[in-house]
């Protein structure tokens, strides 16, 4: 079945539909900007990218033959860079190469241990 039938029979009636403030939202696997339209549709397209952080291991499924699963445990640096050579080398879409960085970056971000500033003390009166 052709992508553009797929997606005309998903568009409207599909259970990872969201629709909130007037905006269709879809929480389908390899959706990187979470935005229900025909790009950025991880159903229907036969070659898609997706980004998610990297799990401790325990109670794993068993993905799809069709999924090839690459954990990248690098610095930030490093994993953008070896997303940017997967997605060329692999012949992936590349309309998706800049979602797939933005979401890689917003996910690195967000594991970043936070800095608690510690408040300083005033030294006790002394009368």
């Amino acid at each position: 079945m052709s992508a553009h039938l797929q997606w005309m029979i998903v568009r409207n009636c599909s259970s990872f539909l969201i629709k909130r403030n007037k905006q269709t939202y879809s929480t389908e696997p390899n959706n990187l900007k979470a935005r229900n339209s025909f790009r950025y549709n991880g159903l229907i397209h036969r070659k898609t990218v997706g980004v998610e952080p990297a799990v401790d291991g325990k109670g794993q499924r068993k993905p799809a033959t069709s999924y090839e699963k690459i954990t990248i445990n690098k610095n930030a640096r490093a994993t953008l860079s070896s997303l940017r050579h997967i997605i060329r080398k692999n012949n992936y879409r590349k309309d998706l190469r800049m979602a797939a960085l933005r979401r890689a970056s917003a996910i690195l971000r967000s594991q970043k241990p936070v800095v608690v500033k510690k408040k300083r003390t005033r030294a006790p009166k002394t009368a």
